[in-house]
C-alpha cells in the first residue's frame, strides 16, 4: 500500500511540475515565444535589426538565452516569426475591412480596405518599422518571405479587380506592381530621411489611394471603361 501511496503522490507531484501558473509546458513555451516577439518588435523598431542582439531580445523579455533556443534557432529566426505575425495581422485587417466594404462601389471599397492598411501601419509605426525601415533583416530567408508575402498581396488586389470589375482584365504583373508600389509608399512613409517623419496616417491613407486610384484608372482606360466618376 506504501508503494501505491508513493506512487500517487509522484504522479500527482509529476502533473503539478508540468504545470506552472496554470499553464502546461507547451503553454509555457508559446508565452515565452509572444514575450520575444514583442521584446523584437520594440527593439528592432528602436535600434534596428543588426543593432539588436539576442541577449538584448532575452533581457527585453524577461526569458534566459535558454529559452530562447527553446523558441528560435537564431536572430533571424526571430525576424521571421515577427514578421510573420505582422503580416497575419494586416492580412486580418485589410480581409475584414474586405468583407464589411460597399459591394457594389470599388472606389468605395477600395478607400474602406486602403484606410484599413494605412491604420494597420499607422497605428503603430514599429510594424511598418520592422517590415520597411531599419528594422528590418535582409537575407535570402528573409527575401523569400517578402516575395511570398508580395504574392499574396498581389492576388489580395486582383481578387477585388475580379470582384468588383470581372469584366476588365487582369494584366500580368499589374497586381504585383501595384501592391509592390503600396507597401513601397508606407516604407517611404515611415523612413528616417531627413530627420523623424510626421507619421500622419491620414497623409499615408491619401498617398495609399492617390497611387491605387491612379492605378485602377490606368486599368480601366486601357483594358475597359472609365474608373473615375
Amino acid at each position: 500500500m506504501g508503494h501505491r501511496v508513493a506512487r500517487s503522490c509522484g504522479s500527482r507531484l509529476g502533473r503539478v511540475a508540468r504545470r506552472i501558473g496554470g499553464l502546461d509546458g507547451e503553454q509555457r513555451r508559446a508565452a515565452r515565444r509572444e514575450a520575444l516577439l514583442d521584446a523584437a518588435l520594440d527593439l528592432f523598431a528602436r535600434q534596428g535589426y543588426l543593432g539588436t542582439s539576442i541577449e538584448q531580445l532575452c533581457q527585453e523579455a524577461h526569458v534566459s538565452t535558454k529559452s530562447f533556443y527553446d523558441v528560435f534557432t537564431s536572430r533571424e529566426d526571430c525576424y521571421l516569426g515577427l514578421m510573420r505575425r505582422s503580416t497575419v495581422h494586416l492580412q486580418t485587417v485589410v480581409g475584414q475591412a474586405l468583407e464589411g466594404a460597399p459591394a457594389d462601389d470599388e472606389s468605395a471599397a477600395a478607400a474602406v480596405v486602403l484606410n484599413a492598411m494605412a491604420h494597420a501601419f499607422g497605428d503603430d509605426p514599429r510594424h511598418a518599422i520592422v517590415l520597411f525601415g531599419h528594422g528590418t533583416a535582409t537575407t535570402v530567408d528573409v527575401e523569400r518571405e517578402r516575395r511570398t508575402n508580395r504574392r499574396w498581396a498581389a492576388e489580395f488586389v486582383a481578387g477585388i479587380w475580379r470582384q468588383y470589375s470581372p469584366d476588365v482584365p487582369v494584366p500580368p504583373g499589374l497586381a504585383t506592381g501595384t501592391s509592390g508600389g503600396l507597401f513601397d509608399i508606407v516604407a517611404d512613409w515611415v523612413t528616417d530621411v531627413d530627420g523623424p517623419p510626421a507619421l500622419d496616417v491620414d497623409e499615408l491613407h491619401g498617398s495609399l489611394r492617390a497611387f491605387y486610384g491612379a492605378v485602377v484608372a490606368g486599368r480601366r482606360l486601357s483594358y475597359g471603361k472609365d474608373f473615375l466618376s
